[in-house]
């Protein structure tokens, strides 16, 4: 990204760790995680916008007894637990029950990104007998839908220095990623050039100058035909956004580029809703300010030391708090631009973790997609970095045979083995909303010419061809147009240019790929690797290595 990227430069540890089986024995979805349904007997089967309503439909396995006969639907805010919040509706008890309430939408009670369940009263207490559910179609708000700019997957983290003269047109970039502080747009009243954005009955403020730098960025590639993708981080140094800090991320002095958004209180939880909305709008194509069609929420978030920080070392803690914040954006967002996709951000370490203070890929993603089939599916996306292992391997097609595996306890996933993840998702419990493949994007991925360029070109055509073979692939973006000197030191020399603005040779087979020239490309690619490139995609073969020797 656009700053040192610290999961570069982890030290390599020697251990696989496998990704472990849940404490009671009981595994959900493949080793998924920890919390489990409580075996409550009510299911909330959908909430649903209708007009200006939500519709609630419920079931129940057995009725459970209680003082009145009554369900009553609570809406919790995502920090509250139990039967704590608003009564927004009650109804007769029963095994089928549909039941209807105000959304309320912008205003104090907006229900649009709150939780809801269900509780009965017992002894004259409230005791809770459903898991809790979230609107799921928040996009029948949405008052602009703006058509997407698809046109391929081929792109990059740019070099801003290198837009205005043609570079990215150059390449046939279809698609860019941009890193967004959410913390840093963020003003109060007062500050001279503040922009106040009324929502839900609160007014908030926002950076002016620095919403004009990201209007005319996103302006300039739409501008070119190029679709945006940002990923909005927590750089936690603004004064004015103190509150999307988590309370478990300030309590030690912790330094880091990520910390996790806090939906622990009302003062964070209604900022985020806010910031959620008013970006959705504003980057919705139709007011001036550029179109942004796709939304990372975090980067790397398994990397709990480095992307999305809390002192907490629980899996289901952590992964609990983001699937919160992930809520909170895709419902506003959605709500503002129906198109607009959003992702999670997970690494390449699949059943390995070269850092402690990370959570294995694997492990993340299975407790990510419980909570979200439990508490109501949405089409959410997976934004995927299947780096080499090690990052600086110059080998895209013939990875060290300890790392890379081709099976689901492999230690990392590669472009060499990403049929693996691809399958993955495809099974039933992973499926969006609609039974298809969620839209997989890989949004970060590079290749060294730290050991020679013929490596970098032929690793770049290797992962483009193969993430073109693949249907679901909706993005293949490098990471990044310009050397870094910082991640140089670690040989992450990435760029397609140098450090003094040269071409690489990788920039001429980066530019051929997907164009009438890509022959050329491929004939090159497959002179470096010694096979024909379409053979070894085609066929899935995978080529690793053991110290000196080649192992198919």
């Amino acid at each position: 990204m656009s700053r040192l990227k610290k999961s570069m430069i982890r030290v390599l540890a020697t251990i696989v760790v496998v990704a472990a089986v849940m404490g009671n024995g009981v595994t959900l979805y493949g080793n998924q995680g920890k919390v489990q349904a409580a075996g409550r007997p009510v299911t909330i089967s959908s909430c649903l916008i209708s007009g200006e309503d939500v519709v609630c439909e419920m079931k129940a396995s057995s009725v459970p007894s209680s003082d009145d006969g009554k369900f009553y639907v609570y809406a919790d805010e995502v920090y509250e637990d139990g039967p704590t919040g608003d009564i927004v509706a009650k109804v007769d008890a029963g095994s089928n029950v549909s039941v209807s309430f105000p959304l309320d939408y912008n205003t104090g009670k907006s229900n649009l990104s709150r939780k809801f369940l269900i509780a009965v009263k017992k002894s004259g207490e409230m005791v809770q007998v459903s898991d809790e559910h979230y609107i799921t179609n928040p996009e029948a708000l949405s008052g602009h839908t703006s058509a997407r700019m698809d046109r391929g997957i081929k792109g990059i983290l740019p070099d801003i220095t290198k837009v205005a003269g043609g570079q990215l047109e150059e390449l046939g970039i279809h698609q860019v990623v941009y890193n967004m502080d959410v913390d840093e747009i963020c003003s109060a009243y007062g500050v001279s050039g503040a922009v106040p954005y009324n929502y839900n009955g609160q007014t908030y403020y926002f950076n002016g100058a620095r919403l004009a730098d990201y209007d005319s960025t996103v302006k300039g590639f739409n501008n070119r035909g190029i679709q945006v993708t940002m990923v909005l981080l927590n750089g936690g140094q603004n004064p004015y956004a103190s509150d999307l800090i988590h309370p478990l991320a300030k309590e030690d002095d912790f330094s880091c580029p990520g910390y996790a958004l806090n939906v622990k209180d009302a003062a964070g939880t209604n900022h985020l809703k806010a910031i959620a909305a008013f970006l959705a709008q504003r980057y919705d194509g139709t007011n001036g300010c550029g179109q942004v069609d796709n939304w990372i929420v975090g980067n790397e978030v398994n990397a709990r030391t480095s992307w999305w920080y809390t002192n907490s070392t629980s899996l289901d803690f952590n992964v609990n708090i983001y699937v919160k914040a992930f809520r909170i954006i895709y419902n506003e967002m959605k709500s503002m631009n129906a198109n607009v996709r959003i992702y999670n951000s997970i690494d390449q370490e699949w059943n390995r973790k070269s850092n402690p203070g990370s959570f294995l890929a694997k492990e993340y993603l299975d407790q990510f997609n419980y909570y979200i089939n439990r508490e109501g599916n949405i089409d959410w996306g997976l934004s995927y970095h299947p780096y080499n292992s090690p990052l600086y391997d110059p080998y895209a097609w013939n990875g060290p045979a300890v790392w890379v595996k081709n099976n689901l306890s492999t230690p990392y996933i590669t472009m060499q083995n990403i049929d693996i993840l691809i399958n993955y998702m495809h099974q039933k419990q992973f499926l969006n909303p609609d039974g298809d493949v969620r839209s997989i994007s890989l949004a970060e991925i590079g290749y060294t010419s730290s050991f020679g360029t013929k490596e970098q070109e032929a690793s770049i055509a290797y992962g483009y061809l193969k993430a073109a073979s693949l249907p679901d692939v909706d993005a293949f973006i490098l990471f990044r147009q310009t050397d870094d000197a910082h991640e140089m030191e670690s040989n992450l020399a990435l760029g397609l240019y140098d450090i003094s603005g040269n071409k690489k040779p990788a920039f001429d087979i980066y530019r051929d790929l997907g164009t009438a020239n890509e022959a050329e490309a491929k004939e090159r690619a497959s002179e470096i690797i010694g096979m024909d490139i379409d053979q070894m995609i085609s066929e899935n073969i995978i080529w690793t290595r053991n110290g000196d020797g080649v192992v198919q």
